[in-house]
C-alpha cells in the first residue's frame, strides 16, 4: 500500500508517519521509485502499536523508541514483550530489558525485608506470584502502605489479600482476551488498550458498586 492508504488503516496521519520514518521508530518501506515506497500489514501493525504507547499510554517519542527496539528483540517472548509494553518491566536506554537471570521472585523480595517492602513480598508470596525483580507495581504498593500507616491507618498486607485475590481474577480475564495466535504487535497493542484504556472504567465501576452497596446499607429508600 501507498502511505496515503497506509494513513487511513493506521489512524495516523501521513507528516507523523514520515516523522516515525526519519526517527527509526518504523522501518523504511520498499522502494518503488524516486521519494515512493510501499508499505505491508507490518506497517499497520507497528503504527498501531506506536500509537497505543504514545496516545494511550503516554510514553514520549524518545521512551517509545526505546520500548520498540526492546520489542524487536524479544518478539519471540511473549511474556517480556507484554511487560514491556505494559511498562511492567524498566527498558534501558541501549533499548534492552533487564537480564532475567534464574527464575523470578515474589514483587519486592530485593527492595528491604522490612516495613511496606516487606509487606509486598508477604502478600504476593501468598498469592503465590512471580514476578521480576522490584518491579512498578510493587513500589507503589509499597508506597500506599506506608503513607496509610503515617497517616495512623491499621493497614497491612493481609488487608490487601481479597483485593488481590480480585486483581488475580481480573488479570486472568485481560489475558484471556488477547488474540489467540497472530502477530506479537497486534497481542501488544490489545494488551495496552485492555490494561490502560479500562482502568478509568474500573474504578469508576468501583464507585458505582459502592453507591449501590451504600445505598443498601446506610440509605433511607
Amino acid at each position: 500500500m501507498r502511505i496515503s492508504e497506509l494513513s487511513r488503516r493506521s489512524g495516523v496521519s501521513i507528516p507523523t508517519i514520515k516523522y516515525y520514518l526519519r526517527d527509526g521508530l518504523l522501518p523504511a518501506g520498499r522502494p518503488t521509485a524516486a521519494n515512493q515506497a510501499e508499505y505491508d500489514e507490518d506497517h499497520v501493525r507497528r503504527l498501531r502499536l506506536i500509537r497505543s504507547l504514545i496516545g494511550v499510554r503516554g510514553l514520549s517519542v524518545s521512551a517509545t523508541k526505546d520500548v520498540l527496539a526492546a520489542v524487536d528483540e524479544q518478539q519471540g517472548d511473549m511474556h517480556l514483550l507484554l511487560g514491556l509494553v505494559l511498562g511492567a518491566l524498566p527498558v534501558e536506554r541501549s533499548g534492552r530489558p533487564p537480564r532475567r537471570d534464574g527464575a523470578a521472585e515474589p514483587a519486592g523480595a530485593g527492595a528491604g525485608a522490612g516495613g511496606a517492602a516487606g509487606d509486598v513480598a508477604a502478600l504476593t508470596a501468598e498469592m503465590g506470584w512471580k514476578t521480576s525483580p522490584n518491579p512498578p507495581a510493587a513500589q507503589v504498593v509499597a508506597e500506599t502502605l506506608e503513607t496509610m500507616r503515617a497517616l495512623g491507618v491499621d493497614y497491612d498486607w493481609r488487608s490487601l489479600v481479597p483485593y488481590a485475590e480480585l486483581a488475580d481474577r481480573a488479570a486472568r480475564l485481560d489475558l484471556d482476551q488477547l488474540p489467540d495466535a497472530g502477530d506479537p504487535l497486534q497481542q501488544a497493542e490489545r494488551a495496552v488498550l485492555l490494561t490502560v484504556l479500562l482502568e478509568p472504567a474500573l474504578l469508576a465501576l468501583r464507585r458505582l458498586a459502592q453507591e449501590h452497596h451504600s445505598a443498601l446499607r446506610f440509605g433511607n429508600g
